[in-house]
């Protein structure tokens, strides 16, 4: 290895320990602290995207990984050794999770523990003789990670889907969170679903939706077209219970990035997407420039907003947790914290409430969130109907969303787990009920 290579992996591997430790620390977005971490490092694309790769796998893992780590230390690091831990995890993630050379991993990551200021330099030789033994160990410790899928879970989590769930049903989504997401394709209902299914090597799903392995979107073919736009199976759900929407206005609230949007004016309705985040609606009004696809756009609080034009309908994509896209976003549940999810709950009744007062009579409402918590699915909708005498569940059919029945909970709502439809690649956990005004 070239000594450029070699500088090139330390900068690599120094700017994944310090995009880790900004997002388990200090809760900084991931997305946030890859960009201005990997900038600040001056890593190309080649090195970005390995950066990428393994704070995402880490994080994924990060729970079993540091339950292994603990295994492995006879005595356990100081509290304050917070970039040794650090090292070591995305050390052990590269020799047991990814392909990358164990020399490399081991050597490397020694290096930076010996570059660091002050005491930490000192436990370069145990980062060595860790990372030494992960690597003569390697078959029996991959069998220990992916036996103990519990362990990725922060406890709280772990505790909340085991009481929703059941034991064997948290396990079973810890371990569908342990493998990668298929990329899924909306498609514009004008195109012909078989042939951009073998275009984009991808097959079609019961809804629709088409599924292939993740891939940079941008090289693939009709991207820059606007043909298609990347949506998850469970996220384009909740439109479907919208049925025939041509022709109607429909509000779609805290609508960016916009997927939704996009799903509802291809259909032809007029569309009004509200949301109070300006940046994020930006990417919205981008997604809407590439598809060619039409919708009002309003900056506003969706509690308190209220469109010149009464909606049909109303579609509510309420801000919350997002516990049921870890595979995608892995740091949410180590920026999150149940006080997290109840101040969310609390502020998905107030939208909901103000949402549903801008409803006509008869008209429907779709509450929807990609959250696994009770609290801000079933239970939030069993205190809505409480308080509102004039609305109803207004329960889903198989045949509105493809036959995929086993989304279809006992009182009619949909609940997507990131462990079901398993062996087709699973999807992300969604929840969404359907209400309606009464007459």
């Amino acid at each position: 290895m070239s000594t450029q290579e070699t500088h090139s992996g330390l900068k690599a591997r120094e700017a994944a320990i310090r995009i880790l430790m900004a997002v388990t620390l200090k809760n900084r977005p991931f997305d946030i602290a890859l960009d201005d971490i990997t900038k600040e490092a001056g890593l190309g694309a080649r090195d970005r995207a390995f950066v990428m790769n393994l704070v995402m796998l880490t994080l994924r893992r990060l729970g079993g990984l540091k339950a292994l780590l603990a295994s492995l230390l006879e005595r356990g690091l100081p509290r304050n050794a917070t970039w040794t831990e650090a090292a070591l995890v995305t050390g052990l993630a590269q020799i047991l999770l990814m392909r990358t050379a164990d020399h490399a991993a081991v050597n490397e990551t020694v290096t930076l523990v010996k570059n660091l200021p002050g005491k930490e330099r000192g436990f370069a030789g145990l980062v060595n003789a860790v990372l030494r033994r992960a690597a003569r160990e390697q078959e029996k410790l991959q069998a220990i990670l992916n036996d103990t899928p519990e362990r990725d879970l922060p406890n709280w989590i772990a505790e909340s889907w085991t009481t929703a769930y059941g034991q064997d049903g948290m396990r079973k989504i810890a371990a569908s969170l342990q493998s990668n997401p298929a990329l899924d394709i909306s498609l514009n209902p004008g195109e012909n679903i078989q042939e951009w299914a073998e275009k984009l090597d991808a097959r079609v799903m019961p809804n629709g939706t088409l599924r292939r392995t993740l891939t940079d979107v941008t090289q693939l073919p009709g991207y820059e077209d606007g043909i298609w736009w990347v949506q998850d199976l469970a996220a384009s759900l909740p439109v479907m219970l919208l049925g025939d929407v041509a022709g109607k206005h429909i509000l779609d609230m805290c609508a960016a990035p916009g997927g939704k949007t996009m799903q509802l004016a291809s259909q032809g309705a007029t569309v009004t997407a509200i949301d109070r985040n300006k940046n994020r609606l930006k990417r919205l009004v981008a997604n809407l420039e590439r598809t060619k696809l039409k919708a009002t756009v309003v900056t506003a609080d969706a509690a308190k907003c209220a469109p010149e034009t009464p909606a049909d309908a109303i579609l509510l994509d309420a801000p919350c947790s997002a516990t049921g896209t870890l595979r995608r976003n892995p740091d949410v549940i180590w920026t999150k914290a149940p006080e997290d999810v109840a101040k969310l709950t609390a502020l998905q009744a107030r939208i909901l409430d103000h949402a549903f007062g801008l409803l006509p009579a008869g008209g429907t409402l779709v509450y929807c969130v990609c959250s696994l918590e009770p609290s801000e699915g079933r239970e939030q909708i069993d205190a809505f109907l409480t308080r509102h005498s004039d609305a109803s569940r207004s329960p889903v059919e198989a045949a509105e969303i493809g036959g995929i029945s086993e989304v279809i909970t006992a009182d009619g709502d949909l609940l997507c787990l990131p462990s079901l439809l398993a062996e087709e690649g699973g999807m992300d956990g969604f929840f969404a009920a359907r209400l309606k005004k009464i007459k």
